[in-house]
């Protein structure tokens, strides 16, 4: 919702400002579809030409976050906490109980009652992989600790390639609009017998080039960007959240003080509270009982 609030304040205050100072919106509108192909074809040419298609799909599929938001709330947080304290349970108590949860997520018992986190790929593979490698190098917690700080720096760069795409077309809309820019002042070059009127409105149609370039770049598609980026790394920090658990639980701590660890690592605004959290760890372990 706040992304959409963001855009329509852009184009009232641009445009609004624009009509109260008496600016008149007809040349703009005439000359805005033939300057918007111009512009906008050149800077999907090039983003095309600049990324291959998985990139350009993922980009496509990211530019939804700008209004959706991070994908993680406040109880996922919470969940994400229940659900690695009940595998490093199931792990201290029997390894041999562990392995039909890491092994076949998709039907173990312990990931179904936490479906949204489930559905998350890389999530469960995170978790997967890591309690498994755990479980063949207990001998050496720190090389464990090590490829999965370098799993998720990979995750994290593939992660921010929409927003580097995207900042890439943000970059390249000036320059294309000043194009545009100039192939209207060539078309007026060309009508220099026309009397001042006219050449008045061919320049300002020119004018309109360099306008949209600008504010295409800095009103919209830098700010996605920009938008992406912030999302990807809210999301990141669930992703981190898994790794402070899992590495605590490397260097054998007690399964509560591995989930304190990770809950005291959890941005603020998304962090389960201890009250909450205790009441959510000792139903399951009633359950469990």
């Amino acid at each position: 919702m706040i992304g959409i609030i963001g855009i329509v304040v852009i184009f009232v205050m641009v445009f609004g400002g624009y009509v109260a100072a008496g600016g008149k919106m007809g040349i703009i509108m005439h000359s805005l579809p033939f300057e918007l192909a111009m512009i906008g074809g050149a800077a999907v040419g090039s983003f095309l030409l600049s990324n291959d298609m998985s990139a350009v799909k993922h980009t496509l599929k990211d530019i939804g976050k700008v209004f959706k938001g991070p994908a993680w709330k406040p109880a996922d947080y919470r969940d994400l906490l229940c659900l690695l304290f009940e595998l490093i349970r199931v792990a201290r108590a029997n390894p041999v109980a562990l392995e039909e949860h890491i092994e076949n997520p998709e039907g173990s018992a312990i990931f179904a009652r936490y479906p949204r986190i489930a559905k998350d790929h890389e999530a469960v593979d995170l978790i997967c992989d890591t309690m498994r490698a755990a479980a063949m190098n207990y001998d050496d917690p720190h090389q464990v600790e090590e490829v999965l700080d370098k799993r998720m720096e990979t995750h994290g760069h593939h992660a921010m390639h929409s927003s580097h795409a995207l900042q890439n077309v943000a970059d390249a809309l000036p320059a294309l609009g000043i194009v545009a820019a100039v192939l209207g002042v060539i078309k007026t070059m060309g009508s220099i017998d026309q009397p001042p009127e006219i050449l008045g409105k061919m320049i300002g149609g020119a004018l309109v080039g360099t306008f949209l370039g600008v504010f295409l770049a800095y009103g919209i598609v830098g700010p996605f960007a920009a938008r992406v980026r912030t999302v990807v790394e809210e999301d990141g920090h669930f992703y981190a959240l898994i790794r402070e658990v899992l590495v605590a639980n490397l260097h054998r701590h007690p399964a509560n003080i591995c989930i304190e660890v990770g809950r005291q690592n959890t941005p603020h605004h998304v962090r389960p509270s201890f009250a909450d959290l205790e009441d959510a760890l000792r139903t399951l372990k009633q359950e469990a009982a």
